[in-house]
């Protein structure tokens, strides 16, 4: 019996052309299901070969997809001193009935897009109905997909005050970002300039070791609600401290990742997104209510997306089939 598994490139990921709204639906639906207790996820595991970096594999299993897998993603903080991407990555799926591989693909375009989907997930429960007003910190890869996935969310967002150490990357991103969003678009000079004001506050640099963060409480507008994609590289603790409902994506790897230095003084969240999703944990309470999400990427979600990916592409003959 001759075995063969689909290989999808990045082109050939790109090209399927799942649009943001149909990833932040797989996000919800794959942490409602997580809520609920219907997928089996261990906490990701790395290894660190050089410093500002990190390789890690995420395993999981999503019943209502049927299908099993794993990313293998890379984080590498040098490479953008060298002009490499910053996130590189194959995924895995299997089929979770006899074990067999279905598809490798590369992942850096799942993992832009899930992440964004999330923080937006996260704000359809924690952010005011009203919001009108984001600040975006860090005009890369992730800056585009957490704005690109909120606009889906909250379409009467209007206005957006943007940050970035190089001032060309957020110049570069105002004007694309706001012919593709059909919105207004303003560079800041500073973080606090960004945030001062801001319904909704994305911070998305680097995720560092060692982190000097800047945002402090008393730029923060009242009610806002915070994502923080990059750890706490950019928030200060007090933040996190005084949030009336902390979240996370999923708290045993938050509590993983405080035991290897990182949310250093940060209180434990109250829950993770899929009891959020599921009605299990309280969702925004008063319209003058501080709230965050620190969300650190969960393999289901990839795996969500990378099994609609994988069902258009055999439908459609796109990628390699290639023997096992």
């Amino acid at each position: 019996m001759s075995l063969e598994f689909l290989y999808l490139s990045r082109a050939d990921v790109e090209s399927i052309g799942l649009s943001m709204a149909q990833v932040v639906d797989a996000v919800e639906e794959v942490l409602r299901e997580k809520g609920c207790g219907r997928v089996e996820m261990p906490p990701k595991r790395g290894v660190h070969p050089m410093p500002e970096s990190a390789i890690n594999a995420m395993p999981g299993y999503v019943p209502l997809a049927k299908v099993a897998g794993i990313k293998w993603v890379t984080r590498y903080l040098p490479n953008l001193d060298k002009g490499l991407p910053y996130v590189l990555g194959l995924l895995i799926l299997n089929d979770p009935e006899t074990g067999i591989p279905l598809s490798v693909m590369d992942c850096a375009w799942i993992t832009a897009m899930r992440t964004g989907a999330a923080s937006a997930v996260a704000a359809k429960y924690l952010a005011r109905k009203d919001s009108r007003q984001i600040a975006m910190l860090a005009c890369g890869v992730q800056g585009r997909s957490n704005l690109t996935a909120m606009k889906i969310v909250f379409p009467g967002l209007e206005f957006a005050k943007v940050f970035d150490i190089r001032r060309e990357t957020a110049e570069r991103y105002a004007c694309e970002m706001a012919d593709s969003l059909q919105m207004r678009i303003e560079v800041a000079k500073t973080p606090e300039d960004a945030v001062r004001g801001a319904d909704i506050v994305v911070t998305s640099g680097p995720i560092l070791q060692h982190p000097k963060p800047v945002v402090e409480m008393a730029w923060l507008k009242m009610g806002a609600f915070l994502s923080a994609v990059d750890l706490d590289s950019y928030i200060k603790p007090e933040v996190f401290n005084a949030a009336g409902k902390l979240y996370t994506d999923d708290v045993e790897q938050f509590m993983g990742y405080s035991r290897q230095g990182y949310f250093a003084g940060i209180r434990e969240p109250i829950g993770d997104l899929g009891e959020l999703v599921a009605g299990k944990k309280p969702a925004r309470q008063s319209s003058d209510e501080l709230t965050m999400t620190a969300n650190l990427g969960l393999a289901i979600e990839d795996i969500a997306v990378a099994a609609r990916i994988y069902r258009v592409a055999k439908t459609q003959g796109l990628g390699r089939e290639l023997p096992l």
